[in-house]
């Protein structure tokens, strides 16, 4: 499954301002007072991550950002560079080589908004490699399956639940654990050794924040249309009454996420 780099474009303020200031603070901790890190970004987009957690670490910095949309990595390779930040953007399948994304001399590894789409095998494949490099994890931006709509419309948690139904599909990794994945995350991490620092991470749309609402709502609309269990003239008339009061000024939502970072004990 890829995104658009508009979409990412789009999301990336507001992904920046939920993430979970503690468990970052945790992030920088474990690596305070070293003068350079190795970070490798799965499913890095547009680099977004680089954006956002690069000024928390060491000043010298190396960056792979792994993809497997040869256009998000295009984006992500312009990137302004610092004369200490050093990127190799390299195109990985993560679904068949994610080892080769973790091979090398690697000192954390990122991801931001892509465990809800992964499978229960693929998270244990990247627990399990993680632990024997032992190298510390920063899991950003999972969706964790809660929403709040205010003002709330009729089938706003009909809708809502279907959204959360469409994220268990197939997302190219196999059956994805959708809303599961934070709490199966910490579970996996802690099995193989690891202690597990977790926050929320939820994005907050104010109702000028239009454009990216209209775009949630839109997709999740198409999401629910996708599954066929209800009824398509339901799903856009629930549609259209939330565009209106979007257009009015008059909406606000809130989109659950958490923020993991797993180190090693043992």
């Amino acid at each position: 499954m890829t995104f658009s780099a508009q979409w990412l474009a789009l999301r990336e303020p507001y992904d920046q301002r939920a993430r979970s200031a503690s468990v970052l603070d945790q992030v920088a901790a474990a690596f305070a007072g070293r003068p350079e890190i190795s970070v490798v970004d799965l499913g890095c987009g547009t680099g977004s991550t680089v954006r956002s957690v690069g000024p928390r670490l060491p000043a010298r910095q190396r960056w792979r950002l792994v993809d497997n949309d040869l256009g998000l990595l295009a984006h992500a390779s312009a990137l302004a560079r610092p004369p200490n930040l050093l990127i190799e953007a390299r195109t990985i399948d993560l679904v068949r080589d994610l080892e080769l994304a973790l091979d090398g001399a690697l000192d954390l590894v990122t991801t931001s908004a892509l465990l809800d789409l992964v499978s229960a095998d693929w998270l244990g494949r990247l627990t399990v490699e993680a632990a024997a490099r032992r190298l510390p994890v920063y899991a950003a931006l999972t969706y964790q399956g809660q929403a709040t709509l205010d003002p709330a419309e009729p089938f706003d948690l009909e809708i809502v639940a279907a959204v959360n139904r469409h994220q268990r599909r197939d997302k190219g990794f196999g059956s994805a654990l959708g809303p599961e994945a934070g709490l199966r995350a910490v579970r996996a991490f802690e099995r193989v050794g690891y202690t597990v620092v977790s926050g929320s991470s939820d994005w907050e749309f104010a109702p000028d924040d239009r454009a990216i609402q209209l775009d949630v709502l839109a997709g999740w609309a198409t999401a629910a249309g996708e599954l066929g269990d209800l009824p398509q003239a339901a799903i856009d008339s629930w549609l259209a009454r939330r565009r209106a009061l979007v257009a009015a000024g008059c909406s606000s939502m809130r989109v659950g996420h958490v923020d993991v970072f797993a180190t090693a004990t043992r």
